[in-house]
């Protein structure tokens, strides 16, 4: 059996798949359901981590150098529903420090929502992009992460940015002071 996968032992007979499976799996349901309160639990306490982050902030007697968003999802269309979430937070931190800068780091699938072929597929995100850079809010894209899909700097509008790597991005902004706050 050495070899096979999965799917493969699960085909010749349950036993033959049991002891690659994990311990006390019973099917993916059944699987999916004893994980399901961990990941819920892990996400609920990602989005309690960035309000604590960005009430952290308002609560400063000082404004933060910047800030700086990271965003990094497994769906190409999570834009949709994150940027939003950085405009909202934007307005909160400028209501309270006018001066601060910000700036938008996207490497997960979600960028290639951004390349120009999907400007009117994805017509609200790029509006909300250039909307964004229009306020003085630099969007970054990962090129390293675009790369791995075949995908090149050229295939992004101009007015997004396209950074070589977007971790390093995000350490170049740390490193002029920009606070980090993590959008999911």
């Amino acid at each position: 059996m050495a070899g096979l996968s999965i799917i493969e032992s699960m085909k010749r007979g349950k036993n033959s798949a049991s002891a690659t499976l994990p311990r006390g799996f019973n099917g993916s349901i059944t699987y999916a359901r004893r994980l399901l309160p961990a990941v819920l639990l892990l996400v609920a306490s990602t989005a309690s981590i960035a309000a604590e982050t960005v009430d952290r902030l308002l609560a400063r007697s000082e404004a933060p150098d910047g800030v700086v968003f990271e965003i990094v999802e497994a769906d190409e269309d999570a834009l949709d529903q994150l940027l939003p979430r950085v405009q909202d937070v934007i307005q909160r931190i400028r209501a309270r420090f006018p001066q601060t800068e910000f700036a938008v780091v996207s490497h997960g699938r979600e960028e290639f929502a951004l390349q120009s072929v999907y400007d009117e597929k994805y017509a609200e995100i790029h509006q909300q992009v250039q909307s964004l850079v229009a306020d003085d809010v630099p969007v970054h894209v990962c090129e390293t992460h675009a790369g791995w899909s075949g995908v090149g700097a050229e295939d992004f509008p101009t007015y997004v940015n396209v950074a070589p790597t977007g971790p390093g991005q995000i350490r170049l902004y740390q490193e002029l002071g920009y606070e980090l706050i993590l959008i999911e």
